[in-house]
């Protein structure tokens, strides 16, 4: 049965570094092909690509345990997930896509802060690569973890070695393809993770009967696993909601409206990104629903053990692979959780790896380094940060969807209120957003880390409140004319209008 898993795994591996090589020989000839494309991505490479992006492995096994230990009571997260989603790609993405143009063509995101607000000293372009740096780290090791478990739960490989396995592919195509390689492994792993979570949830409740009679078990089971409200809180909804407000402030999905071809495609790609989410997020929901009616129906055993174990219940959705279908269509379904871990590695590794090297590198040491130098950094930081994250990945002490939680908090509580204003009110001053990036980041890790009697309350809340209410106030304070800026953001204004 592993040989059959283990070929479809071989086969997806080995397309990922073919794609790789492809996109060397199409888009690595200078910095700006390597790390953002040329700004060439079509619409439905774009909404895929941040996406799957956007979607690690938690989507399938962190959320399918969660909403397999709580019932539907997890679903809020995926309520709020959408919200924010739809709502970045309204408001963020299309002046994003202009401005970074507009100011200077600008790569990253800390350039984009230095061009749009004029400063002539280079704190906020620094401080906000070094949030990238941390936060990021942390970001790929969760996936990291994802991959070894994955290795480690459906082929019985040491977890260390599936690691390995995981980083060594990653790396390989992110650091031969760049940009246009992870856009495109991206698109290709999108597609198998929404053919995996629409097949699974429709195959398992036929093998139960009917979705009546799968609801009657979970139901029998746990009264609480089909309301909304049970088994929860206010606020722990409303933290659960607050997931959303971490999408403006995500480096790594904000790129690929960077890299878009045209503002005016956005509005194409939303429809298909907001369409993929749906289905994605809802099967790896069902997932997790579904197994509790199977389990009880079928396994009595695994119930008791995936019940007793938070950590086991997010390898629900490898049971189904490995209990419902052929063992080569188990191995294809496994390869979605590969393609969740994979794609958001590769978009992590390379918007840190082009943080260090047009915001650190190219600004602090080399200032006019050759383009071959600039391409040369950019993977040798791809190596640096991979491998600190596998360090960290080696002992993990908490679960997936806890780790990528906290990271996700700390872009959007760092970044997303000074993209927001910086991009809706012009009187935004890089002081204000310095002061509130610090804030914002300062304020989750205090709240992740320090004991107190509000654990209960996600991180996101009072980190984004906070760091939008400082940036506000600070900028207010700091604000002074600049004739640039205004000429700027009206230009920006009007390419919106007219697109």
């Amino acid at each position: 049965m592993q040989l059959y898993e283990g070929l479809s795994v071989g086969f997806y591996l080995l397309l990922m570094i073919a794609i790789g090589f492809y996109s060397y020989r199409k888009a690595t000839h200078n910095s700006e092909e390597f790390l953002i494309g040329g700004r060439k991505m079509g619409a439905a490479v774009t909404a895929l690509s941040a996406g799957a992006a956007d979607m690690s492995g938690w989507l399938l096994m962190g959320l399918p345990g969660a909403m397999y230990l709580s019932g539907i009571s997890s679903s809020w997260i995926a309520i709020g997930l959408t919200i924010g989603a739809f709502l970045n790609y309204v408001f963020v993405a299309p002046r994003l896509r202009i401005y970074t143009e507009v100011s200077q063509n600008a790569i990253t995101l800390p350039e984009f802060f230095q061009n749009r607000f004029k400063s002539k000293n280079h704190l906020l372009k620094i401080t906000s690569s070094m949030v990238i740096l941390v936060f990021f780290t942390l970001y790929t090791s969760a996936g990291m973890v994802s991959g070894g478990k994955l290795f480690e739960s459906a082929f019985n490989i040491n977890y260390t070695t599936g690691l390995f396995i995981t980083s060594l592919v990653v790396v390989l195509y992110t650091f031969i393809g760049g940009f246009l390689a992870v856009s495109l492994t991206d698109f290709v792993q999108g597609t198998i993770m929404v053919l995996a979570l629409v097949i699974v949830p429709i195959v398992a409740i036929s093998q139960i009967g009917s979705a009546q009679e799968a609801f009657s078990l979970i139901q029998a089971k746990n009264p609480n696993y089909l309301d909304m409200f049970k088994g929860t809180t206010s606020i722990s909804i409303v933290s659960l909601l607050a997931w959303g407000l971490g999408y403006c402030g995500q480096p790594h999905i904000l790129v690929r409206f960077m890299a878009i071809d045209k503002a005016k495609d956005l509005v194409k790609a939303r429809r298909i990104g907001i369409t993929w989410m749906i289905f994605t997020v809802s099967g790896a929901l069902c997932v997790g629903l579904i197994g509790i009616g199977y389990l009880k129906k079928f396994d009595v055993e695994n119930m008791l053990i995936f019940d007793a174990s938070k950590t086991k219940a997010e390898t629900i959705f490898i049971y189904f692979s490995r209990t419902l279908f052929h063992p080569l269509i188990s191995g294809f379904l496994l390869t979605a959780i590969l393609a969740a871990v994979m794609s958001s590695i590769s978009s992590q590794l390379l918007v840190t790896s082009s943080s260090l090297t047009e915001d650190i590198y190219k600004t602090f040491v080399h200032k006019k380094a050759s383009p071959k130098r600039l391409l040369l950094a950019s993977r040798l930081s791809v190596l640096l940060v991979s491998a600190i994250a596998v360090l960290l990945s080696l002992h993990p002490k908490d679960n997936i969807l806890n780790l990528v939680g906290n990271a996700w908090a700390g872009f959007g509580s760092a970044f997303g209120p000074l993209i927001l204003l910086s991009l809706l009110w012009k009187k935004t001053t890089w002081q204000g957003g310095l002061a509130g990036m610090i804030v914002g980041g300062i304020t989750v890790l205090l709240w992740v880390y320090l004991q107190h009697p509000y654990k209960a309350c996600y991180e996101m809340i009072p980190g984004f409140l906070l760091s939008l209410l400082t940036t506000f106030s600070v900028s207010l304070i700091t604000y002074k004319p600049n004739e640039a800026i205004d000429s700027e953001f009206k230009e920006m204004k009007k390419t919106l209008t007219q697109s």
